[in-house]
This record gives C-alpha cells, structure tokens and sequence, in this order.
C-alpha cells in the first residue's frame, strides 16, 4: 500500500503537446487507517449537525472527501461498530459516483466484514456493492509472518512477574531502563490536556516534550478508544506503559482497548514502550468463544486456549434488559452474536498485535523527534 500510495501519478493533460514526455502532476490522494477515516467521518457528521441538526449529512461529506482527494487508500478495512456499518454504503456510494478510487487492504474477505455484528442484515447490501464494484485480490496466505523477521532488540518490552516498583535487582533494572528512556522533563512536571475529537480531552500527568508515561490501567481501564489514542500518538513520539498483565479472556474490555492503542502507534510510528507481567510471547492468550442454547436463552462461552493464566474466564456482559454482569463459568443469560463476533475478533486480533510489537521493538522503529 505505502508503494501503490507513494507511485500514483497522473499524466498533465498538456504533456501530449510537448516534447517531455515523462511530464506528470499529482493527484489528490488522501491514505489513512481505516479507524482513523470513519473518526474523521463521524467527527465531520457531528459538526454538520451542529448547525444543521435536521440535515442529512453523508451527501454533505462525500462531497468534502472528493474536493480533497480524487484517491482514498484504507489499511486495515473493518467494520466492527454499528454506526460504521450502518454509513458505509450510502458513503462509499457518493464516493463512487463523484469519481473518487478507492483501494484498500484488510484482513478479512468482503463476506467476513461485520461479520456476526448487530442488524447485520442491514449491512449485506453494502458487501454485495462491494463485490459487485469493486476488484477483490486475495493476496493468499503464505503462512509467513514477515514482522517476525525483524526481532525485537530495540528494548521497547521489558517483563517480570512482580510488581515493577518492587525491590528486587530486576524491577530496579527494569525502572532504571525506563528513566532513560524517559529522558528530560525539561518540559516540567505538569499535567498537560490532550484534545481529542468531538470536544473530547485525555490527560497525562507524566511527560516531557517528547514522551508520556502511564500506569496499564490510565489508558485501558478507562472508557477510552481510538480517537483518544490517535491524539496522544500525535502529540507524543514516545509512550511508556507500565503494569501491563498478561490478557486472556479475563481482559477482554481491556485487551480491546490495549489492540486499539497498538494499531494507532503502528500506524503512527509512535515507539510503545512496555513494561509488563509476563514475556512477550506470553503477553496475549489464546481464546476461543461460542454461544451454547439453553432452554431459557444462549450463553456465551470463553475458553483458554494457552499462556500460563488459570482456567477461569470472565467478561462483561449487557442483558437484554440493559443490565451488565460480569459473565463466569455459572454463565449468564442474554448474550447475543454480536457479543460472540466481538471476543473471536479480538482473539483474531492478539495474534496481530502481537506481530506487531515485535516489529515495533526494532531498533529502527519509531518516527524522528
């Protein structure tokens, strides 16, 4: 995608009547994570509404995104959110018909997308325009994991399995490590208030100009998301988590979040550097998740699949009557498909952040501060 992305060019119209001609312009070309583009489309739909609550909005924006570029590429395609599912037809539509190309890549077939998500039913037209408009390659799996073959040895991911601030040489090794990573807090010590989208902020507490430290449970504890993250990878070349335990089906909430954090510092360039309770290849477990009918309702079931955690396995779950449990082995009823879908996407997902923070733990990693 970078090279497709880097290469496109047209020919200048004008080049046919002259003796150059290797003479080529531009186009307008916009490439963006996918997560990154339905924030930006969402945050364009809230400030339409503003000043036009009764509007409809989608013709609006479709309009904006051809002014600013004839070529749109997406990585990483998805579709895991309601909201998503429900605006990408009648946007991809206007897209189309006002001449815009749009590539993208992803990680799952066209009949996968939303795959098991809410009023799925809702989204089935959008993945026949799909496949009936656009060109689908499937790039076949090799088998081969091509992140792998740059191993982490630029010391973004330090581990041990007691508390970071303990005594011991290790945990002092270990906080040593991270203060030199750390570097100045030339910029004081102040908390400084990040802006994050639909008038939205996120506070860090420990920074300097270049790096922002954080306990695990500042960032994947609290009701944060993409566009939090996006915001922070922006302001901070650098970040430092600490206190990250390992995630199983005991975490899913967290985990997801943890995922989200890791895409938008992949995307970002942003060094992530880790400081947790278990080695690298031990840091995500496998899980599998079914639904099993009973006769009173279906109950969604979690089950370990590897890593060193016990056999337990919990989640929050929402009733039908709104209400939250936290689902164990007793089960709970009122889980639906969408709740299935959700936990095998974020097992799906560990595997690929986990490839990714190896990557990322290369010495040449991370963007120029």
């Amino acid at each position: 995608m970078d090279l497709f992305y880097a290469s496109v060019s047209v020919p200048d119209d004008n080049s046919c009547c002259t003796n150059d001609s290797h003479k080529h312009i531009n186009i307008t070309k916009r490439r963006a994570h996918f997560h990154e583009f339905m924030l930006d489309v969402h945050h364009r739909i809230f400030v339409y509404k503003q000043e036009h609550p009764q509007g409809d909005a989608i013709p609006v924006i479709a309009q904006q995104l051809a002014q600013e570029a004839q070529l749109l590429c997406f990585d990483e395609f998805q579709v895991t959110d309601v909201a998503d599912a429900m605006i990408l037809k009648r946007l991809f539509l206007l897209l189309l018909d006002l001449n815009v190309v749009v590539v993208a890549t992803s990680n799952r077939s066209p009949d996968a997308l939303y795959e098991g998500g809410i009023n799925r039913s809702l989204f089935l037209p959008f993945i026949d325009m799909l496949k009936h408009t656009f060109d689908i390659f499937s790039m076949g799996d090799s088998g081969k994991d091509y992140r792998l073959e740059n191993r982490a040895d630029g010391q973004s991911y330090f581990w041990s399995n007691s508390d970071i601030h303990g005594d011991n040489n290790t945990n002092n090794n270990i906080q040593a490590q991270l203060e030199e990573i750390f570097g100045s807090t030339a910029s004081g010590t102040e908390a400084e208030i990040i802006p994050v989208l639909f008038g939205r902020t996120v506070q860090v507490t420990r920074l300097n100009d270049r790096c922002a430290w954080f306990d695990f449970s500042e960032l994947c504890y609290q009701p944060l998301g993409a566009a939090d993250y996006i915001s922070l990878c922006r302001r901070f070349p650098v970040i430092i988590m600490e206190r990250v335990p390992q995630l199983d089906a005991n975490h899913l909430n967290e985990a997801r979040r943890f995922v989200t954090l890791i895409d938008a510092c992949y995307e970002s360039r942003t060094r992530l550097v880790l400081a947790a309770q278990v080695p690298l290849d031990e840091l995500f477990v496998d899980f599998e998740a079914q639904v099993e009918s009973s006769d009173r309702d279906e109950e969604l079931i979690v089950n370990e699949k590897g890593g060193n955690s016990s056999s337990f396995a919990t989640t929050m779950i929402r009733t039908k009557e709104g209400e939250y449990y936290e689902w164990s082995a007793t089960g709970r009823i009122g889980v639906s498909l969408a709740q299935l879908s959700s936990a095998n996407d974020l097992a799906f997902s560990f595997r690929r952040a986990a490839s990714r923070l190896v990557e990322m733990g290369g010495n040449e990693w991370g963007r120029q501060f």
